[in-house]
């Protein structure tokens, strides 16, 4: 078992690399499109603006092996944050298209005169209506995750959801279609609980 970790140039790409040595798991940090061939799993992170994050990820050499490896030979993806965002096929945020991999949108956080809540949403915070027959969702209970987002993925089918999180609105905090996998919240900065959802991504396959 192999976890690449995708150096596109978003995301703290070393704390993912921190938290799967916890867990005795060999992970690389993934510049080079024949690497990606050679791992079992792969982590999308991202941090910043949707448009920003996918023509980066557009633009650098591993995008065609990626389509590849996640589409037909189905290794399992987990994205984080704006890299699950950029999963979907388009973002309130700006005007480019997303991978499109989950059908469904991403839209702003809510916050109004009656429901005013400060952005971006950021600090700890629960996930609800948990799946627990999802691996990723294995022996979750009332773990708490570190956040820090102004936008959260809408799909299409509801029943893609995993979880929610309430901060002003119910939103999606995670999220699973086949092999691909997202998470809004940080899980590489969400100390033993983000741990348990990595443990939980390396018994997918």
């Amino acid at each position: 078992m192999r976890v690449g970790i995708i150096n596109y140039g978003l995301g703290n790409t070393s704390a993912f690399k921190h938290a799967f040595k916890k867990l005795n798991c060999e992970a690389s940090i993934i510049s080079n499109p024949d690497d990606i061939n050679l791992c079992s799993h792969l982590i999308l992170p991202g941090v910043g603006a949707f448009d920003y994050a996918i023509e980066l990820l557009k633009s650098s050499s591993m995008f065609d092996v990626i389509n590849r490896n996640v589409l037909f030979d189905k290794k399992p993806i987990l994205g984080v944050c704006v890299g699950m965002q950029i999963l979907f096929e388009k973002s309130e945020e700006g005007n480019s298209y997303g991978l499109g991999w989950i059908k469904g949108n991403v839209k702003r956080l809510s916050s109004s005169r009656d429901n005013p809540v400060k952005l971006p949403h950021i600090g700890w915070n629960s996930l609800e209506n948990i799946n627990k027959k999802n691996t990723l969702c294995f022996n979750l209970e009332n773990d708490e995750f570190y956040f820090l987002h102004s936008y959260h993925c809408v799909p299409e089918d509801k029943n893609l959801i995993i979880s929610n999180t309430v901060y002003g609105e119910s939103f999606c905090s995670s999220i699973q279609f086949e092999n691909i996998i997202g998470c809004q919240f940080h899980p590489e900065k969400s100390h033993d609980a983000g741990l348990g959802i990595f443990s939980n991504f390396l018994r997918m396959d």
